[in-house]
Formats: structure tokens, sequence, C-alpha cells
């Protein structure tokens, strides 16, 4: 596997994390339910905030997906 490629995998684990965590946020605004925390335990387990710790560090690695430029917006 080239370099190209083992950036658009990463690109596309921080995009999946990313949705997660919106969709995440979307049922925490609107039922009060985190379903991170329901499914690993609590907010303050070991699991969460794995999974909470990822998902902001792949909202900060997609960041640089607005500063691309045109050639590469097609790669996800």
């Amino acid at each position: 596997m080239n370099p190209f490629e083992r950036g658009m995998d990463m690109t596309k684990l921080a995009l999946v994390l990313v949705i997660i965590g919106a969709l995440n946020w979307l049922l925490v605004g609107l039922f009060q339910f985190d379903i991170v925390a329901a499914i690993f335990g609590g907010h303050g387990t070991l699991l969460s905030r794995v999974v909470y710790t990822l998902v902001g560090l792949a909202g900060i690695y997609t960041i640089g997906l607005l500063f691309r430029d045109a050639d590469h917006r097609d790669v996800v």
C-alpha cells in the first residue's frame, strides 16, 4: 500500500469517527442519551474516554480536509 492509499484510509477512518461523534451529539441534543457512555459503561470509564479522545482527534485531523486543494477533494 502506497502512502497515498494509507492517507485515504486514515481520512476515511477519521470521517467515520467524526460521524459517530456527530450522531452521538445528535442523540444527546434530542434525547439526552449518550450512546457512547451507554455502550461503554459511563462517561468516566476508560473505554468511553478512549472513544471520546479518538473522535476528538479525528475532528482535528479532518480540519485539514478544509484546506486541501481542489485536486485532492475527490479522494474520499
